[in-house]
């Protein structure tokens, strides 16, 4: 009985391989094609797009561009079945995601105002569209008028029950009859008072704004806004961002205090910061009280 001819399984082996899966000999020089270059590109740009609406429409925009002409690429080829699958069904949910967004910013679109106050404030923390669209829709959309020489609120009787921007025009601020300072668009009206009670709290406006000309403006109110800031946390650190910027930004504008008749000086609008200028003669006396109290309340030294 003569031995198994062991070589001859070898041979048989490689040749069944290299029939069934076979080596590619030497690389091809011709090109791919345009297609699939084409598809790369867009590809490439796709991946560079940003964050927000604007971005998300870039990216899928173009990753849709380039599986589509991956999978048109693949088409050309009869032995390329599953990569034509694979790219055909990228491209189709790429498209899908493109129609989503797009409907999605068409539905937060807003009115020229609204859209001018996102740009000025919001946009500039980095407030998203669908969050700005929860702030707007807290206060109904609706954007209200003050014609000229109107009150939006007079000293000792208008509650404090809101939170309100200027959209256009100019606010006088007056306490007794006498000036404090101007409020211009893209600023609060009422945000000492509303940082000055807490949400269980209630109170009445220590100053009169008045309009100098034909003012508009939006008013998120009190109950809503709160019931918006337990929702979204992050909204809640915005607006208590914005609100503090704008006292600082009105107690810089009081540079020229106002005086009242009785030789009050208020350096805010807020009660709880205004004070009584004293006289000239009577804080050096105060000055020249400090020393002598502190000799007094000293212990005396004792040498070691």
């Amino acid at each position: 009985m003569e031995p198994p001819d062991y070589f001859g399984f070898d041979n048989f082996t490689e040749d069944a391989g290299a029939s069934e899966y076979p080596v590619c000999a030497r690389w091809k020089d011709a090109p791919l094609g345009s297609l699939f270059h084409l598809a790369h590109i867009f590809l490439f740009l796709g991946f560079m797009g940003g964050s927000g609406f604007y971005g998300l429409l870039y990216l899928y925009a173009f990753l849709a561009l380039g599986f589509f002409c991956s999978s048109m690429w693949a088409w050309s080829d009869p032995c390329t079945t599953d990569a034509f699958s694979w790219t055909f069904a990228l491209f189709a949910l790429c498209a899908a995601q493109l129609v989503h967004v797009a409907y999605r910013l068409r539905s937060v679109t807003f009115d020229k105002e609204l859209q001018d106050l996102y740009a000025y404030v919001f946009q500039r923390l980095g407030v998203s569209l669908s969050h700005y669209g929860k702030v707007v829709t807290c206060s109904e959309g609706h954007i209200h008028t003050l014609e000229k020489d109107h009150c939006f609120a007079v000293e000792g009787k208008t509650p404090i029950d809101k939170l309100s921007i200027l959209l256009s025009g100019r606010i006088r601020v007056t306490v007794n009859g006498e000036f404090l300072h101007y409020i211009y668009p893209f600023q609060f009206l009422d945000s000492p008072e509303w940082d000055s009670l807490r949400p269980s709290e209630e109170g009445l406006f220590q100053v009169t704004l008045r309009a100098e000309n034909c003012c508009r403006y939006i008013s998120w109110r009190r109950k809503k806004l709160y019931l918006l800031f337990a929702k979204h946390r992050y909204l809640a650190k915005v607006f208590a961002l914005l609100v503090r910027n704008d006292i600082a930004d009105k107690l810089y504008s009081l540079n020229d205090k106002a005086v009242g008749s009785g030789g009050v000086r208020y350096d805010l609008r807020l009660p709880s910061f205004c004070h009584v200028q004293v006289p000239e003669v009577e804080d050096r006396r105060v000055c020249a009280r400090v020393p002598e109290r502190r000799a007094r309340t000293q212990p005396p030294h004792t040498p070691t």
